[in-house]
């Protein structure tokens, strides 16, 4: 059948008419879903959950040092841990409100801690003197008097959150400066993602929320050091297992061999060789001797007899740091 037969217009109107006829395919479609572009770059979830393990670590020892502060019973619960826009974070807090901007050294950008003032006020009035069972809710700004006061609760509780991260890394969270509007925060983008933190707090019959921001991006870094933690947990061990561990060492069987390091020879020489020519070695006798566990080198030993035998003596390890003796 010739190739270059050309089609006539009837055959090509029977084509699509077939077409027609047999409707489009009937393969299923994948349902769209809409994507926001402002939407925050997600961070791992298990890097959340560290997160949250850790900052439960810092509510109880947090609870204690106020408490132990305040001479009063403070009880701290982490609330939630998750991950918002810096925009979302600001409009979830009270106005106004007690925030201070902490710097993260080494680690670029600032942090964000904000105490709200159902907490700050029943706070300043027992560092004053009071009971801090006041009836009057007060819902007024804090005055640069009353954030001088509240420094040294700040100094405390960075100090607890500086040790609860020091699991992972050491960061040195430092107050930069005092904040009231939350709608006026300029510390980062409105569309950055942040992970918030958010406790609560209750001091005698007064309840309020303590809400913490850190920069997604610093907690992107800390990535590896996240990782290391987790594998340094499952690496430790217990002392029941240390023994039984050991224990299985002590059975087992190591190849010792002493090696005389003399001078060494090319291959040139080695094939000249004949009988009757004489090498020296030229060792002294009072340079040690490698002593080789499994072809390591471990020791340094001297040649001495004992009896009719010849032994080694060990005279000192051969690198320290390759080799520590096992102790009862």
């Amino acid at each position: 059948m010739p190739t270059d037969r050309l089609l006539t217009q009837e055959e090509i109107d029977n084509v699509f008419r077939s077409m027609k006829k047999s409707g489009p395919s009937e393969a299923p479609q994948k349902p769209v879903q809409p994507y926001d572009f402002r939407r925050p770059d997600r961070i791992a979830k298990d890097q959340l959950r560290a997160i949250h393990l850790l900052h439960e670590n810092f509510a109880r020892s947090l609870s204690s040092s106020l408490s132990a502060f305040l001479r009063a019973y403070v009880g701290v619960n982490l609330v939630s841990v998750e991950q918002l826009s810096f925009a979302e974070f600001t409009q979830c807090l009270p106005s106004p409100s007690c925030m201070v901007s902490l710097k993260m050294k080494p680690f670029d950008g600032n942090s964000l801690l904000e105490i709200n003032p159902s907490l700050v006020f029943p706070i300043l009035e027992m560092l004053l003197g009071g009971s801090g069972k006041g009836s009057n809710k007060v819902n007024r700004e804090v005055t640069e008097i009353e954030q001088n006061i509240l420094e040294s609760i700040f100094r405390i509780m960075l100090n607890d959150l500086r040790m609860a991260w020091s699991s992972v890394t050491s960061i040195d969270f430092l107050l930069e400066s005092h904040e009231t509007e939350p709608q006026l925060l300029q510390l980062l983008a409105p569309n950055e993602a942040v992970v918030a933190v958010s406790m609560e707090a209750r001091i005698g019959d007064n309840a309020g929320m303590m809400n913490m921001c850190i920069p997604s991006i610093t907690v992107k870094m800390l990535r590896q050091k996240f990782d290391q933690q987790w594998s340094m947990r499952r690496l430790q061990s217990s002392e029941q297992d240390q023994v039984r561990m050991l224990k299985l060492v002590r059975q087992s069987e190591m190849e010792l061999d002493v090696r005389l390091k003399g001078p060494t020879l090319t291959f040139a020489d080695l094939m000249a060789l004949e009988p009757g020519k004489v090498l020296t070695f030229d060792y002294p006798v009072e340079r040690d001797l490698d002593l080789m566990m499994n072809g390591r080198a471990k020791f340094k030993t001297r040649v001495v007899a004992q009896g009719r035998k010849r032994s080694a003596k060990l005279t000192v390890p051969f690198a320290e740091r390759d080799f520590q003796p096992l102790r009862e």
